[in-house]
C-alpha cells in the first residue's frame, strides 16, 4: 500500500479530502490530517449515506469510503490541500449503486473482452453574480458573443487561473473560449481512460466553482440558467480501444468510422430516452433540450434521436474519423454516470449488432419536422426516468444503480410537483 503520509510530507501536503459522488452529483468528503491518511486509506473514512443522496436509511451501517491513490490531486490554489476519489463501501462490500463503483463494473466488463473506452468532455458553465440573479459581466451582452475576445479576456485571471490549474496537474488543457451564451465558458482538456476523466471532470467543476468565488463571481454549471440564453451542455468525445489501438478508426468506413464503431453508436441511438434520465437528470434539464432559439438563433441541444456527419444540430455527430460527439448530456449531468452510461449502452450496441439507421445530414433546427421517423428526446425528467426504469439494457448493465436512482429522482420530480409557480398562479386564478 502507498505511504501517503510519507507522500504527504514530500509534496507539503498538510490535509486530504476524502471524496465521493453521490446520485445526485454532489462531492461529499471528509477533510483528514496527513497524519491520519495511512489508516484511512485502509478503513476508509466514515459517513452517514442517508445524510447525502444516497439510497439508504438512518438505520445503516457507517459508510466507509476509501480512498484511490491514482487520483490523488494537489489543489492548485490550495496545495496545501490533496484531494482523494474515494470508492464507498459499507458491511464488508462495495455501495453498489454509488456511482463510482458502477463505473467501476462497467469499465471491468468492457476489460473481459479487451476494450477499454477513452473520453473527452467538454465543460460549459457560467460566471455569475454571487446570488445567481445575473450573468457577472454587465458589459458580455452581444447577441451572438461566441469567441468574444473583449468578454473572454474580462474574465482573463478566473480563466487563466483555472487551466493554469490544468496545466500544473498535467491534464493537456489546449483551449478556452466564450460561449455562446452572454457569461458563458468553455474549458478543454485532453481525453483520457473513462474513469480517469471522471474523476477530473468531478474535480474540475469543484476547482472551477472555487477558483470563481475566489474571485468573487460564482460558477455554475446548471443546465439552463437563463431561459434566453444557451444552457450548459456536456459533450462527450467518444472512442473504444484495445492494446494501443483505436477500435473506432477505419479509413475505409462511411466517415472513417468502423462497423464496431457504428454498432457502439447505435447502443447508444437505441438507449437515448432511457440515457437522458442519466445526462439530463434535473427537472432544469429539460429547459435545454428541446428548446426553441435563444438569443444567439439557437439552442445548440439536441431535440431528437439523430446522428450526422460535421452537423451540430445531431444528438451524436462524428467531426473526425476514429470518434463521435454524444451531445445529449448537460452541466448537472454526473460525471461518473455520464461515462457509465455511455459504455454500458456502447458495449449493448457492440453485444447486439445495433445498427444506428441512416445519417442524417439536414439542420434539425430547421427541417427536423419532416423527418417523422426520428424519436423525441422526452420532454420532461419524470418521462426520461419512466424511459429509465422500462430499459432492459440500463437496468441489467448498470445494476444496483437504477432502482435506487428512479426512487431519488422521483422524490425530487415530486417535490417539484408539490411546487406552485407564479405563472400557473397568473395563467389560471381567472379560469
Amino acid at each position: 500500500m502507498t505511504d501517503l503520509e510519507t507522500l504527504a510530507k514530500d509534496r507539503g501536503i498538510k490535509y486530504f479530502l476524502i471524496s465521493y459522488t453521490d446520485l445526485f452529483g454532489t462531492q461529499r468528503s471528509k477533510l483528514v490530517p496527513a497524519a491520519a491518511i495511512n489508516a484511512m486509506a485502509k478503513a476508509g473514512a466514515g459517513f452517514a449515506g442517508f445524510a447525502t443522496w444516497l439510497d439508504m436509511t438512518p438505520a445503516d451501517s457507517d459508510m466507509f469510503v476509501i480512498p484511490d491513490p491514482d487520483s490523488l490531486i494537489q489543489l492548485p490554489w490550495k496545495p496545501e490541500v490533496g484531494w482523494f476519489a474515494g470508492n464507498p463501501w459499507m458491511n464488508g462490500k462495495e455501495v453498489a449503486h454509488a456511482p463510482r463503483n458502477v463505473l467501476r463494473r462497467v469499465i471491468s466488463a468492457a476489460a473481459k473482452h479487451g476494450y477499454e473506452m477513452r473520453c473527452g468532455v467538454e465543460c460549459e458553465f457560467f460566471l455569475i453574480a454571487p446570488d445567481g440573479s445575473n450573468i457577472s459581466d454587465a458589459a458580455d451582452k452581444q447577441a451572438k458573443p461566441c469567441y468574444d475576445q473583449g468578454s473572454l479576456m474580462r474574465r482573463y485571471e478566473v480563466i487563466s487561473e483555472i487551466c493554469d490549474g490544468m496545466l500544473a496537474l498535467g491534464w493537456k488543457p489546449y483551449q478556452n473560449d466564450h460561449e455562446d451564451a452572454n457569461g458563458q465558458f468553455e474549458m478543454n482538456w485532453e481525453y483520457d481512460t473513462a474513469l480517469v476523466t471522471a474523476d477530473r471532470h468531478s474535480f474540475f467543476k469543484y476547482m472551477a466553482k472555487s477558483i470563481a468565488e475566489k474571485h468573487g463571481l460564482r460558477a455554475t454549471f446548471m443546465p439552463k440558467p437563463f431561459l434566453e440564453l444557451t444552457g450548459n451542455g456536456c459533450h462527450a468525445h467518444v472512442s473504444l480501444w484495445q492494446d494501443g489501438r483505436n477500435l473506432f478508426d477505419d479509413p475505409s468506413g462511411e466517415l472513417g468510422v468502423s462497423a464496431l464503431g457504428y454498432q457502439f453508436l447505435g447502443g447508444l441511438l437505441h438507449s437515448a430516452e432511457a440515457l437522458a434520465a442519466l445526462f439530463n437528470p434535473t427537472v432544469n434539464s429539460y429547459k435545454r433540450i428541446n428548446a426553441p432559439p435563444t438569443l444567439s438563433g439557437a439552442s445548440w441541444a439536441p431535440g431528437s434521436v439523430t446522428w450526422s456527419g460535421n452537423n451540430r444540430t445531431h444528438m451524436i455527430r462524428i467531426p473526425e474519423p476514429g470518434r463521435f460527439e454524444l451531445r445529449l448530456a448537460d452541466g448537472a449531468a454526473n460525471p461518473y454516470l455520464l461515462q457509465a452510461g455511455i459504455l454500458a449502452a456502447g458495449l449493448d450496441g457492440i453485444d447486439n449488432k445495433r445498427d444506428p439507421g441512416q445519417r442524417l445530414d439536414i439542420n434539425m433546427y430547421t427541417h427536423g419536422h419532416t423527418v417523422t421517423s426520428a424519436r423525441m428526446l422526452p420532454l420532461n425528467l419524470l418521462d426520461a426516468l419512466r424511459r429509465l426504469e422500462g430499459s432492459d439494457v440500463l437496468v441489467k448493465r448498470l445494476g444496483g444503480l437504477v432502482p435506487s436512482y428512479l426512487k431519488l429522482k422521483r422524490e425530487e420530480w415530486n417535490a417539484y410537483a408539490r411546487h406552485l409557480s407564479p405563472w400557473e398562479r397568473e395563467t389560471t386564478l381567472d379560469v
